[in-house]
C-alpha cells in the first residue's frame, strides 16, 4: 500500500479531492498497482509554521 504525503498550504475541498484523485492515478500509472491501493495524506501547514530562508514563511515579503 504505497503512501502519498502531501504538505501545502490551506486548501479547498474541491483542491484535495483533486490532488488526491491525479497523485492516485499517477501512481498508479507508474507503479502498476490499482488507484485503491494508494493512500494520500494531505497535511496543511501555516505560514507560521514553516521556515524558509532562516525566516518564518509568513514573515517573508512577497516580491
Amino acid at each position: 500500500m504505497p503512501v502519498i504525503t502531501i504538505d501545502s498550504p490551506k486548501l479547498s475541498k474541491d483542491q484535495k479531492e483533486q490532488l488526491v484523485k491525479e497523485f492516485s492515478e499517477t501512481a498508479s500509472r507508474v507503479t502498476g498497482l490499482p488507484v485503491e491501493a494508494m493512500v494520500v495524506l494531505i497535511r496543511e501547514c501555516e505560514p507560521e509554521n514553516v521556515g524558509v530562508q532562516g525566516c518564518l514563511l509568513c514573515d517573508l515579503q512577497p516580491e
